[in-house]
């Protein structure tokens, strides 16, 4: 055993010293290809220094090397998420109450009044994505009835995907959508008999009015933003979570709206590495934005906790499509191809990474035609661009794709969306979208992501279940057999694989001599559990660089203090987070609480809810336009 751990204690040119920190008596997953496996290894000044046997290992420890016992338990590299909007969900976090893997509408709904009865005026209750109809036994959302019920003086917004938000009388009141109120363009407010606004809102196709009524309600002063972004870096930590490559947002510019988390950054309290990228935020502005950043910023500018990451997902609004499956595929305008070449152009002529939107096969073929054209006079090689989502990609744009050496960067949006989508296009075009198998096959780089938080969690083990498994978070199969990966593929696509997308591989990634000392100990050994049990794991002991920060159960002494979530109506004090399924109590009975009929349904709610919207065709207001940024 010596001499097959013995080549991975210290690279040649390090000098010996004693480690900093031990970890012993843990099953290892290195990912390192050369020393898979190991039970203990040796920390340095934030780095991995020694990888192998206790007893190889504890030979380096000097006197004041700590040491902590595993306790058996499995360990991985720190997860890498390669497409959340952490920076702008932080902001929000606290005010948010999470449905995220509640498994019944009837708990779901308990919160909710929980949240109600403690929320003072003007506040809202706000449930902003993370969940799905499907998730929940009675397979329905709540009725504006029985959020009336619950809530007849406390505005409450619940955003489910991209399709719809449901609004209470009070939030209707607030935001102040009348009879007179029109439909804004590519959405509706959907209107009773005699007009009145009920408090569904549709995106019909876009988003906009969702994220604009959310838009309308009261945002949190700037020291409890710091104090909502800290609790939403602990919450992924808790889901062993240590770094994110942040694709930018709507409403979210540069250097502006990026000031609370890089007061973060210098104040030291960063808890998981962030790579960030620009997002244009201007229609037919596009260009002026990034000839205005290229002077601004440079790709890889900043440190290893905090780092610049080029341009995306946004680059022009005339191509971005939508992922509402309950709708048709937009056709992106005919000025797609002149709007996206310039801004192509300039990045690549600065050497700027760049990601892009892009659910449906029609939209990369038409920005592949760029892309092409582009190359030939500015070669790609070794710049890192990928395409965001692809989920109905075709096996001859994954070869485009990999001649230009670019990455394929997916989401488990398919696990929250997946009935809508078989409903849509069939259960055969559902059993390989995204057709992650192929794209590694091709030699495409491929990394795993959430998109979270407005339509899927931010828990990366659903991520990992829906790779393993090729189901949604509602049970239903969806995936072939020979098109879904093993548990240790799709771990790399957390860890491993996600280097490439933020330009850092061999840095972080794998438990290996001399990449950064990030790591999470599990609560559940992820190769040996159920299937269906893989997305109920979490972290009891998350580190980044060697220090803790996050730890629980048998480790709950080495915790870092966090000061409470702000303000102390806030749900992230009241369990917010993602919840494994053993932790509720599952109560079915509960099929509608409306004392009278609806205006609108009358009584079949659950119908109503669960049938597909009748979309009209919006290829005009598409067409000028294009998709808005709210939707991202």
């Amino acid at each position: 055993m010596v001499a097959d751990f013995a080549p991975h204690l210290f690279p040649p040119e390090s000098p010996m010293s004693n480690p900093d920190l031990i970890l012993v008596n843990g099953k290892f997953t290195t990912l390192d290809r050369a020393n898979p496996q190991a039970d203990a290894v040796a920390l340095t000044g934030g780095a991995f220094s020694a990888v192998g046997t206790r007893d190889d290992v504890m030979r380096l420890a000097g006197v004041h090397t700590r040491v902590i016992d595993l306790k058996g338990r499995r360990v991985i590299p720190g997860l890498i998420d390669s497409h959340m909007h952490i920076i702008r969900g932080g902001l929000n976090y606290n005010m948010e109450l999470r449905w995220d893997g509640v498994r019944s509408l009837a708990d779901a709904m308990r919160m909710l009044k929980a949240q109600v009865d403690r929320t003072p005026a003007p506040q809202w209750v706000r449930v902003v994505g993370g969940f799905t109809e499907h998730q929940f036994a009675e397979k329905r959302l709540p009725t504006i009835d029985e959020l009336n019920a619950i809530a007849p003086d406390t505005p409450v917004f619940i955003l489910h995907l991209y399709d719809r938000a449901i609004l209470n009388g009070a939030a209707l009141r607030t935001v102040g959508y009348t009879k007179d109120t029109p439909n804004p363009p590519g959405g509706e407010i959907v209107r009773d008999a005699s007009g009145n606004p009920t408090g569904l809102l549709l995106a019909k196709p876009n988003a906009t009015i969702l994220y604009a009524t959310l838009a309308k309600g009261p945002k949190l002063p700037p020291e409890y933003q710091k104090n909502s972004t800290r609790h939403f870096m602990r919450e992924v930590n808790r889901l062993g979570v240590t770094g994110v490559v942040d694709a930018g947002g709507g409403f979210q510019n540069y250097p502006e709206d990026y000031n609370i988390i890089e007061e973060l950054h210098r104040e030291g309290q960063l808890t998981v590495r962030l790579a960030y990228n620009l997002f244009t935020q201007k229609p037919k502005a596009e260009l002026a934005d990034f000839s205005q950043w290229v002077k601004q910023v440079s790709p890889g500018q900043g440190d290893d906790l905090y780092r610049h990451n080029g341009a995306g997902e946004m680059l022009v609004y005339t191509a971005a499509d939508f992922e509402d499956f309950r709708v048709e595929r937009p056709e992106m305008p005919p000025s797609m191809e002149s709007d996206l070449e310039p801004v192509v152009r300039l990045l690549a002529e600065h050497r700027w990474p760049w990601r892009l939107h892009a659910t449906y096969d029609e939209t990369i073929s038409r920005a592949l035609d760029v892309y092409e054209k582009v190359a030939k006079d500015i070669p790609f090689d070794g710049l890192h661009w990928f395409f965001d989502h692809a989920e109905t990609i075709s096996e001859r744009n994954i070869d485009r794709i990999a001649a230009l050496g670019g990455g394929i960067a997916v989401q488990h949006r398919m696990a929250y969306q997946g009935e809508y989508f078989v409903a849509r296009y069939g259960a055969k075009a559902a059993e390989a979208t995204p057709p992650v198998r192929r794209m590694l096959e091709r030699g495409v780089k491929v990394g795993a992501g959430t998109d979270a938080t407005r339509v899927a969690s931010y828990n990366p083990w659903v991520s990992l279940y829906w790779l393993v498994t090729g189901k949604t978070v509602g049970g239903l199969r969806m995936a072939a057999p020979g098109s879904l990966l093993d548990r240790d593929e799709a771990l790399r696509l957390w860890t491993e694989a996600n280097t490439w997308f933020s330009s850092e591989a061999g840095k972080k990634g794998q438990i290996k001599v001399g990449q950064l000392a990030d790591l999470a100990v599990l609560s559940e050994d992820y190769f040996s559990v159920p299937e269906d049990e893989i997305q109920d794991i979490t972290s009891v002991l998350t580190m980044l660089g060697g220090t803790v920060v996050y730890a629980d159960g048998d480790f709950s002494g080495y915790s870092p203090e966090l000061p409470p979530a702000m303000p102390d109506w806030s749900p992230a004090r009241h369990g917010v987070g993602y919840r494994p399924r053993g932790q509720q109590a599952l109560n079915v009975s509960v099929s509608c609480a409306c004392a009278t009929s609806c205006g609108v349904h009358g009584h079949a709610h659950a119908k109503a809810w669960s049938s597909n919207v009748p979309a009209s065709d919006e290829s005009g207001f598409w067409g000028a336009l294009g998709c808005s940024c709210w939707a991202f």
